[in-house]
């Protein structure tokens, strides 16, 4: 009985399996003080315990049972490794829009990795558009796999990339396109996509999942057929995040990609819009627009592609005690851009002053956000705001820490010139600034 037989598992655990003759995928029953529970045997996770095994039961979910001297396990039938293997494409309706669904990786496209325990990314667009069949009846799918990440894998170099296949599909007349990417970093994709693809003439959907498809709870499949339907029919032609507005089915939310922020590590509502409304609603089948300020759908109009990113940038949090070598650092280490992430109204400490001073008289762009989520700077209020100012530090508004940092890089992937780089960031290009701040970030967009 090699490894892989019973991978995962170890001590007392490894020991009563290899008693009972078991191997992951066989069929087993395992009673214990007097309760009895049948699943197939499945691997643990490689820095589990060695005192549990893991049954899926038949219900979907999987149980862990911990292995005692009374334990009896009993071996009841052999069982297939869990595999997925998708169904077969649905039938395409040739007249409907056509669609291109370009996937990155990511838990929309993930799927149980039974060596770990964990999810990994697995799923090619075909199969995301097989296992939703639904969507046959919203578009005529174009599915790619452009690369199978984790989003903390993804790069400025990806940005690139995902940008000149997105201007592929829109030159071949696509009428929109969905990109499945990772929950944890889509907000800096979708920004950094924002400035990257200007002039849209059809909507770019970026879409996630907190669950991966094969869970019972996952969102996948709602949240991938909402952002085909927007990228099919939606009135609106820029960067949006597709998420769910609740934790339930019954609405999905399109977030602007330069206002979209993760807020909960887990919950199905994890975006919200910040210091914005969302862009539209889709309940019940109908979308609904929320906004009356945005880029409207047009065919006809010629994108312009501008992807270049400047990896050269930093994003500096401070905190109580901070050490300004951290920013003479990044000087040293030739970055062109460092983008502060101060305290409430736009503040560091002044013992960061020369710091500062030095890094912008070496001509570093540094700019400054805010560490709070919702509201503006406000520089000019107190002494510390004005003195950065004084210095030339840029003032980003109600600009998002990680957009803050996307456009940097962008700007300066733009322009050498350091007056033309400021003048760039100042500028509104993609809704990335705010008229004013919204104060609730919940029940602020009712129809």
């Amino acid at each position: 009985m090699n490894k892989e037989t019973l991978s995962g598992y170890k001590g007392d655990a490894l020991q009563a399996l290899k008693k009972a003759g078991a191997e992951i995928g066989d069929i087993l029953r395992v009673t214990k003080d007097d309760r009895t529970y049948e699943g197939i045997l499945i691997p643990r996770s490689e820095n589990g315990n060695h005192k549990h095994i893991v049954l899926k039961m038949r219900n979907g979910y999987n149980v862990g049972v911990q292995i005692t001297p009374t334990t009896k396990i009993e071996r009841i039938g052999v069982g297939a490794k869990p595999t997925f293997q998708p169904p077969p494409l649905p039938k395409q309706k040739e007249n409907l829009p056509k669609v291109a669904i370009l996937s990155t990786g990511g838990t929309i496209a993930s799927r149980v990795d039974y060596r770990t325990g964990g999810v990994r990314p697995a799923l090619t667009a075909n199969d995301l558009y097989s296992v939703v069949p639904e969507l046959a009846d919203i578009a005529v799918i174009d599915a790619e796999i452009v690369f199978s990440l984790f989003s903390e894998n993804i790069t400025p170099k990806h940005w690139t990339e995902i940008s000149k296949n997105v201007a592929k599909h829109i030159e071949k007349g696509k009428s929109g396109i969905v990109i499945a990417h990772g929950t944890d970093t889509l907000g800096y994709t979708a920004a950094a996509l924002s400035f990257a693809l200007q002039n849209l003439p059809v909507p770019v959907v970026l879409v996630g999942s907190q669950r991966s498809a094969d869970r019972p709870s996952s969102d996948a499949a709602t949240n991938l057929l909402g952002a085909v339907q927007a990228a099919a029919t939606a009135p609106f032609a820029e960067v949006v995040v597709c998420m769910h507005e609740s934790i339930s089915d019954e609405a999905i939310v399109f977030h602007r990609g330069t206002k979209a922020r993760k807020c909960h590590t887990s919950r199905r509502d994890a975006f919200k819009s910040i210091n914005a409304l969302p862009v539209a609603r889709l309940r019940d089948g109908k979308l609904s627009m929320l906004v009356e300020d945005y880029n409207k759908r047009e065919s006809n109009r010629k994108l312009v592609l501008k992807p270049d990113f400047d990896e050269k940038v930093a994003l500096v949090k401070f905190y109580p005690g901070m050490n300004p070598k951290t920013i003479d650092w990044h000087v040293e280490n030739g970055y062109k851009g460092i983008v502060l992430e101060g305290t409430g109204l736009g503040h560091v400490g002044n013992h960061l002053f020369p710091a500062v001073r030095k890094a912008i008289e070496q001509n570093v762009i540094v700019a400054m956000a805010s560490q709070c989520i919702w509201g503006r700077l406000g520089m000019t209020v107190y002494d510390t705001g004005r003195d950065l100012l004084a210095m030339g530090v840029v003032p980003l508004d109600d600009m998002l820490a990680e957009t803050a940092l996307v456009k940097l890089m962008w700007v300066l992937g733009q322009t050498k010139n350091t007056d033309e780089a400021k003048r760039l960031l100042k500028t509104n290009i993609a809704h990335e600034f705010s008229p004013c701040s919204m104060y609730e970030e919940e029940k602020q967009y009712d129809d």
